[in-house]
């Protein structure tokens, strides 16, 4: 027991004695920095340096309803220039000593195949000639205002005019005796203005003064857009530039956007540097609203000069969402530069996660199809100019399925290959299905049997003779149908609308009158805005109201014409897509929309969710509508269209439509169809321009849906052409 004692009492004064000393050697470390080394320890902490660095938040994803990703991000790196970092050397101009510096980058560029952005319009080898003409709209603006900041030419630039000319002082103190300003001449007035090497060639001296030049127009404000000398470089470069030791040199990592499809590219968009202040300031309209009305702006973007936005398609349409909230760090550096401390003071939100309404894969499908038909007619008659667009809608709640225009590219090419897809035949960056506005010929037709029938001008039974001309009451105007000197004989609407009858729908738009024509046209959304968030053309409602507004005059005829399709009547196939959907849905018009949802980055939250929005109303009894879909699933079992359908998955209601462009003209197919028949689903629009008859695209339409139904489990039984319905 007492040798247990002693045993334990060794070990507390071992322990005692083991504090003690970590007490003294902590005194003596506390000593000697406030004591002995206090100068030079106050000296040290008062070179630390902290500043305060932006960091700049992520862009937010885009996927497809299915949450397949369509746009994402990657980091790359890039190359900017600061000539402030560049080096005097002693005894030399500043401008050679910056001249030989960034010709010095040049070569190394040359060497490793790195492109860097020069957009001055003038060609980089002898002969120097002027490349105004094709430089595009802001290039050639930029120029422009260049050359008048520098007052040597005061000319406005053109496509059809591009070429400088001087200023009545330049002309004086070149005492030239022409006023053309040409390369050359500029050339030499850039390489002075800018104090070039005189050792340099001519093009030598041409490739630096573009990269200055570049550096100019932001300096003088004359384009909002940020510099950057080189982007996407790979790491070999960046390893030759610092080993180099390249002056004025700053090398950045940035985020892009990466395209993880080669589809729906007209609708995904692109995004791009802010160009302008009226942009920016138009950005910035919800910060500067909330904070002047002293409210929270932590979770509203501030956007500068330098930021990437949403320039056109989706990327544009919900840039509030896809755009993150930017961080701040604190950064503490020593005398000597290095960093010694890294912290957040407010961490980086990035954009939301946005899933849109499209199926990508079904997207593809109706692409495939479209361009199959498409380059199947230019095979026939040459003629690459033609474009087209496919519009698939829900019935139950107008979300755009799928969105098509021909011609299309891709995506991922808009920024490497613009130039050849903008001078494509064709013009592919435009999206016809909201763009573009067509006369809809006969898919109108089932608008004006709905209107006549509920205002009791026809009764879903009645029959009329019709003899293939229809003459208007009182005159001599005529109108022929189609199948004229044929005739269709005693009809009634469904057969009408099967057989697309124009004498029978004459009569119908003769006693309905275009104000109740255009009440129903409306109420079907056609003429009007689809609610669609993308930019969308509204077209042409044929009536009175437009035909004043183009000083023309409105007569009786003009009637009889719009009832069948004809007249002033343009609609985007995006709107008779709606059209169809608002007519079998039975009469509830809804926005067509592309947003579904919007979640947090991290997939903590739901940010928004899209809530159908009832637009208008078609009053449609339940005879009508059964008396238009009747006729309309006809078409596709017994009409014209019975040998395409008869391959179809299943039964659907359609109508074609011709629209007449000019005497000496192949007319523009139009198509519109439903399915399934009994349960309508989805409904379609097509439109060819050239493509001819509406029938032409049937085929079309049955790949179309027979992609969208193949893997559907709908309950549809098939049905054999020429059947009729239990």
């Amino acid at each position: 027991m007492e040798e247990e004692e002693k045993r334990f009492q060794r070990r507390s004064g071992l322990l005692l004695g083991f504090f003690a000393l970590c007490l003294a050697c902590f005194v003596m470390i506390l000593y000697d920095a406030q004591v002995v080394n206090k100068d030079a320890y106050l000296a040290k902490s008062s070179s630390q340096v902290t500043t305060t660095q932006p960091v700049d938040s992520s862009r937010g994803i885009i996927t497809d309803r299915n949450g397949k990703m369509l746009v994402s991000n990657k980091e790359i790196y890039t190359i900017t220039l600061d000539l402030d970092l560049i080096e005097n050397v002693e005894g030399q101009d500043r401008g050679i000593t910056v001249s030989r510096a960034i010709l010095r980058l040049l070569e190394l560029c040359e060497e490793q195949g790195v492109e860097w952005t020069d957009t001055l319009p003038i060609t980089k080898t002898k002969p120097f000639v002027y490349t105004t003409a094709s430089a595009g709209t802001n290039n050639r603006t930029w120029f422009e205002k260049y050359l008048k900041e520098r007052k040597w030419s005061d000319k406005v630039l053109t496509a059809t005019d591009p070429y400088p000319r001087m200023t009545q002082s330049l002309l004086e103190d070149l005492e030239a005796s022409n006023d053309i300003l040409t390369p050359q001449t500029l050339l030499e007035l850039m390489r002075e203005d800018f104090g070039i090497d005189p050792q340099f060639t001519d093009e030598e001296a041409r490739l630096v003064v573009g990269v200055l030049y570049e550096l100019r127009l932001r300096s003088a404000s004359i384009t909002y857009l940020s510099y950057t000398f080189a982007e996407d470089v790979s790491v070999e470069f960046i390893s030759l530039v610092n080993d180099g030791d390249f002056q004025g040199v700053v090398v950045e990592s940035q985020s892009v956007r990466q395209y993880n499809t080669t589809h729906a590219a007209q609708l995904l968009g692109q995004v791009g540097s802010i160009s302008s202040k009226d942009e920016r300031d138009t950005l910035n309209a919800p910060y500067l609203a909330a904070k002047e009305a002293g409210k929270d702006t932590s979770g509203i973007h501030y956007y500068e000069s330098n930021d990437t936005v949403g320039k056109s398609g989706v990327e544009l349409a919900f840039e509030s969402w896809l755009q993150g909230i930017d961080g701040e760090r604190l950064i503490t550096t020593n005398e000597a530069g290095k960093i010694t401390g890294e912290l957040y003071s407010v961490e980086p939100k990035p954009g939301g996660t946005v899933a849109l309404t499209i199926d990508i894969d079904f997207q593809a499908a109706v692409e495939e199809a479209l361009s199959k038909t498409v380059n199947a007619m230019i095979e026939e008659d040459g003629d690459d100019t033609r474009g087209a667009a496919a519009v698939v809608l829900s019935v139950e709640d107008s979300d755009v399925l799928a969105m098509a225009s021909y011609p299309t590219y891709d995506p991922a090419a808009y920024y490497t290959d613009y130039s050849a897809i903008e001078s494509t035949a064709g013009k592919p960056l435009l999206n016809r299905a909201t763009g573009s506005a067509y006369a809809p010929g006969s898919t109108f037709k089932p608008c004006t049997a709905v209107a006549a029938l509920e205002e009791g001008a026809i009764s879903p039974t009645q029959k009329l003779n019709t003899t293939g001309i229809w003459t208007y009451p009182g005159t001599s105007a005529y109108t022929k149908c189609w199948v004229y000197p044929g005739r269709h004989g005693r009809i009634n609407i469904v057969d009408a609308l099967t057989v697309s009858c124009n004498y029978f729908f004459c009569e119908m738009g003769y006693r309905l009158g275009i104000d109740a024509l255009d009440q129903y046209a409306a109420a079907f959304g056609l003429g009007q805005s689809t609610g669609i968030e993308l930019g969308e053309k509204t077209g042409v409602l044929a009536g009175p109201e437009h035909s004043a507004s183009v000083n023309q005059m409105w007569y009786g005829g003009n009637t009889v014409q719009a009832a069948i399709g004809q007249s002033d009547h343009l609609f985007t196939p995006l709107q008779l897509a709606s059209y169809i959907a608002t007519l079998v849905r039975g009469g509830d018009r809804l926005d067509a929309h592309l947003l579904k949802t919007v979640t947090a980055y991290d997939g903590s939250a739901i940010l928004y969710e899209h809530e159908p929005e009832l637009l208008s109303q078609v009053d449609i009894s339940v005879s009508t509508l059964s008396a238009v879909k009747e006729g309309m699933y006809n078409l596709t079992t017994q009409g014209s269209l019975a040998r395409y359908f008869k391959d179809c998955i299943v039964s659907a209601g359609a109508k074609t439509g011709t629209a007449q462009i000019s005497e000496d003209t192949t007319n523009n197919g139009v198509f519109v169809c439903f399915a399934p028949y009994e349960d309508p689903e989805i409904a379609v629009a097509i439109v060819i321009e050239r493509g001819g008859s509406g029938s032409a695209l049937a085929s079309t339409a049955v790949e179309i849906l027979n992609a969208y139904f193949a893997d559907s489990d709908i309950g549809t039984a098939l049905i054999p052409e020429g059947s009729l319905l239990p």
